[in-house]
């Protein structure tokens, strides 16, 4: 039974594939997949019709770093909806960014139609978030790119839901692990951490406590350098690739592939059941 942190199903460019992508899922033997929104008006709809689609589904709903600057004036109340017509709902995915803020993305076409909000307006919104998210206990999924010092002083000074909160295809460093752990983190494995190159994110999940490991695809994202799945456009990645991640994070913690699931099986349960 394979559990699925992270990943955006909702996403326009699975939609034509959904069908053939279930199966797959099925064939791997999916139990459970956080299936992510990032923007209230975009796809929250979206990741409600699949919660009502798949039973594995669970649903998720955040404002995404990147989609701060876009937000509707009604976000707030759109959120708590979201949250009170739902008690199985998450929260996420959220977070901070300052990759995106760096001049070298002025030139980026991905970012030509959307405003990139400052540091301090994400940390505003991300705060808001977390808050709500700790007064109903909901799980919340992070993301943090190139801010940990900032993300750690926001953990610190804000609310934070008792059950735990996901650092998502965590990239900080192996030192930080034990200081996020101490305040509720759990961190997912990626399937793009299945690269040798990515020494550091490895070596981040060698100190992982096993009480701490989930597993994810961040799925049309985050392809695995040879995907045992593929779609019809190369660069997606496909959600099935969830059984290559947790075969190689076995691997990389010297685990049996049946101990190290029922491990995250468990772990997933805490956090997100």
């Amino acid at each position: 039974m394979l559990y699925d942190a992270h990943n955006h199903l909702q996403f326009a460019e699975l939609a034509p594939h959904l069908d053939a992508i279930a199966r797959d899922l099925d064939a791997i033997g999916l139990a459970g997949a956080v299936v992510n929104g990032t923007h209230p008006d975009e796809d929250w709809d979206a990741v409600a019709t699949l919660a009502k689609r798949y039973p594995w589904v669970v649903p998720s709903y955040g404002v995404h770093p990147w989609d701060v600057g876009m937000r509707p004036t009604d976000w707030q109340d759109k959120f708590v909806h979201r949250l009170a017509a739902d008690p199985r709902a998450a929260v996420g995915e959220i977070g901070i960014d300052r990759w995106i803020l760096e001049p070298a993305r002025d030139a980026d076409p991905q970012f030509n139609d959307i405003r990139r909000a400052s540091l301090d307006e994400q940390l505003e919104v991300c705060a808001w978030q977390l808050n709500r998210a700790a007064a109903a206990n909901r799980a919340v999924t992070i993301h943090c790119l190139r801010a940990w010092g900032p993300l750690q002083e926001l953990l610190r000074d804000t609310a934070l839901p008792p059950r735990g909160f996901l650092l998502h295809a965590y990239g900080g460093s192996p030192e930080l692990v034990p200081v996020f752990a101490e305040q509720g983190a759990y961190f997912s494995y990626s399937t793009a951490h299945i690269d040798p190159a990515k020494t550091r994110q490895r070596a981040a999940f060698r100190a992982v406590p096993l009480d701490r490991l989930l597993v994810e695809t961040d799925a049309p994202a985050m392809r695995p350098p040879q995907p045992e799945y593929t779609l019809p456009d190369p660069n997606l990645n496909h959600p099935a690739n969830l059984a290559a991640a947790y075969a190689d994070l076995a691997a990389l913690r010297s685990l049996p592939v049946a101990e190290l699931t029922t491990q995250v099986a468990a772990n997933f349960q805490r956090l997100f059941g």
